[in-house]
Formats: structure tokens, C-alpha cells, sequence
């Protein structure tokens, strides 16, 4: 913590506070999403984009030239479309987090390294956050911490939720202990609990267990975690362990945790390459939430249990999750809020 910041009361919001805008970044790596694939993933984003669109502000990120034109044309007039250099389109990873710092609103620019360096080049995704703050106009702080926005969840109360398998993993932060990277994520996020789930998901190889395919808070004291109801899979022993580890923990205000289980995960294929599409990688906004489905049979009781969760929010599943998984992510992944 800087010396000019030490004395602010810093808090980062939960997902579900008030946005000021949703920001995306459009696709361009093509060895991810190889000949016709790159045209689906693009459709993929420019719908969930439009839909966001409908309830607030959306700015789509992309390659200036011809990328940016192509994004403008696919998101239409309701999408800001703004030009940055872009290496690949998970903006939840590669964009700031945005914290409070007193009154004041700071997009934290944290270290970016590729996903362990899986994914190269990757230089001009380490320098959008800071990018797209300075065209923003809003105050950026660098954070020196290799940390994605994907590997963690917060309730806006103190409380955050991450995992082990992420933030453990050799290819972020090797030199540090567990206990010293809690507390310097406490400390940037303004967190006084941090819950460590062991696992993410079993085939998540990408990002090495980010915490929103197997977690989101609804609400402070409310966490929804993603299931597993088929014993043959790996991920139901991974993700029954998550639920017990989470249930009846502490929050920051000392209350019990109350975990609601989205009992299915949905596995497809995808060109060859087997992937899961977690229904809790999803986004919510100013009166919505979007989730993303394969066609499973499951999804439309899956995503009425997580409607259940947002009550005064009008709850759309949208058919992306397969591209998205074979990307690596999920429609939480593409998206980043920018607080009010």
C-alpha cells in the first residue's frame, strides 16, 4: 500500500453494486479460435455485448484498424467501440480491478503474465489496464502481483473468495507464501477475509482454477458455488469439496456463509477438445444477469436456481458457452465492470 493511500479506507464493490459500464475486448488471438471459430467467438461477444447494452454502457476494446472496425459493425451503434493494442480478449484478466479508495475510484493495474506464460506475446495485454485507464480518465495504480480478475470474488463487505490451485500455482507468484499473497490481496482489494477454496475446475487448465467458474457472491453472506452431479467426473469430488470448505465459513463480519449449489456442469465438445461450461461463470449488471448455456438439458432449471439468487434482476441465458469454453473462459471472463 502506498504511503498517500495507507490512511484511505479502500473496498472493493461486489459485482452486483451499481456499474457505471461493462467493458469487453474483442477477439484476435487466432491460434485460440482457429478459421470459422474466430467467427463464431466474435458473434459470441457481440451478442452478450448487445444484451449488456441494454441495460447500461458497454465499451468493446479492440486491435485498431481493421479489428476495431469489425467490432463496431458486429456490436452496433449502442457499443462503444475504442482502439488498444490487444493481445487476446479476457479484459476480466487483463483489465484493471477497480477498488474505492475513500471516495476516490482507483483501476488497479496488477501484473499480467499470460496465464503463467501459457499464451504468448502477451505484452500488450499487460499494458491494457493502464491503457485503458489513461483513456478513460480514471486514476490507474499499479500493483506489483501477478493476479487476474478472474481468480477472485468479492461481496462488496470485506469478504472474498479465491483458490488455492490459482493462486498457489508456481507460473504467478513463486516467491511468495500463501500467507503473503492473502495478505497483499486483502490489502489491495480491501478484504479482511479471504476464503481459499481448494479447487477449481478440473479441466481449467488455461487459467489454473479461477474462482469464477466455481464461485460467485450474490450478495454479502450469500455464495453460489458450482456443482458437480456426475460421480464419474473428476470435478464432483473437487467441487463437493469446495461446497464443504465453504459452508458455514466466517465472513468478515462473522457470519456464517450461506452456499447455494448449482448442482449441474454441463460438458460438450468442441472440435476434438472436451471443455466444461460452468453456468456460474456469469455476469451481473444494473438489472440483469447473464449466463451462459450449451443447449444442456439442465439449463433452463439451472439458471432459474440462479435467478432465484438476483430477484429484482431480469436473468437471460445466453448460448455462448461452448465457444467461450473452448477459448478458455465464460461470459464472467469476457467482461469486466467499471464501478459507479
Amino acid at each position: 500500500m502506498s504511503a498517500d493511500t495507507a490512511g484511505l479506507r479502500r473496498r472493493m464493490p461486489g459485482e452486483f453494486a451499481d456499474h457505471e459500464r461493462t467493458v469487453m475486448a474483442w477477439p484476435c488471438r487466432t491460434e485460440i479460435y482457429v478459421g470459422d471459430r474466430m467467427v463464431e467467438a466474435r458473434a459470441a461477444h457481440a451478442e452478450v455485448a448487445r444484451t449488456i447494452a441494454r441495460f447500461e454502457s458497454v465499451t468493446m476494446i479492440a486491435n485498431p484498424g481493421a479489428d476495431a472496425d469489425a467490432a463496431a459493425e458486429a456490436c452496433g451503434g449502442a457499443v462503444d467501440v475504442v482502439a488498444l493494442p490487444l493481445d487476446d480478449s479476457w479484459f476480466r484478466d487483463s483489465g484493471p480491478i477497480y477498488v474505492y479508495e475513500g471516495p476516490q475510484r482507483v483501476a488497479l493495474d496488477w501484473v499480467f503474465n499470460g496465464w503463467g506464460k501459457k499464451f504468448t506475446p502477451f505484452d500488450r495485454d499487460a499494458a491494457v489496464a493502464s491503457a485503458w485507464a489513461a483513456e478513460a480518465g480514471h486514476k490507474a495504480r499499479s500493483v506489483p502481483l501477478v493476479f487476474e480478475g478472474g481468480s477472485i470474488t468479492v461481496d462488496g463487505a470485506g469478504t472474498g473468495v479465491t483458490t488455492t490451485q490459482c493462486l498457489m500455482h508456481p507460473n504467478r507468484n513463486p516467491h511468495l507464501t500463501q500467507r503473503e499473497i492473502g495478505a497483499e490481496v486483502c490489502a489491495q482489494l480491501g478484504l479482511q477475509t479471504l476464503l481459499w477454496l481448494p479447487y477449481g475446475l478440473a479441466l481449467d487448465d488455461d487459467t489454473d482454477g479461477h474462482a469464477d467458474n466455481v464461485a460467485a457472491f450474490a450478495r454479502p453472506g450469500r455464495l453460489v458455488v458450482q456443482g458437480c452431479e456426475d460421480q464419474r467426473e473428476a470435478d464432483w469430488v473437487r467441487m463437493d469439496v469446495n461446497r464443504r470448505v465453504a459452508a458455514g465459513a466466517l465472513d468478515a463480519r462473522g457470519v456464517p456463509l450461506e452456499v447455494v449449489s448449482i448442482p449441474v456442469l454441463p460438458f460438450t465438445e468442441v472440435d476434438g477438445t472436451r471443455v466444461a461450461v460452468p453456468y456460474v461463470n456469469y455476469y451481473v449488471g444494473n438489472g440483469f444477469v447473464v449466463v451462459p448455456t450449451c443447449g444442456h438439458p439442465a439449463d433452463g432449471d439451472m439458471v432459474a436456481i440462479i435467478a432465484e439468487q438476483y430477484p429484482r434482476r431480469e436473468v437471460l441465458a445466453i448460448d455462448v458457452g461452448a465457444i467461450l469454453a473452448l477459448g478458455g473462459g465464460g461470459i464472467h471472463c469476457i467482461t469486466q465492470q467499471v464501478p459507479r
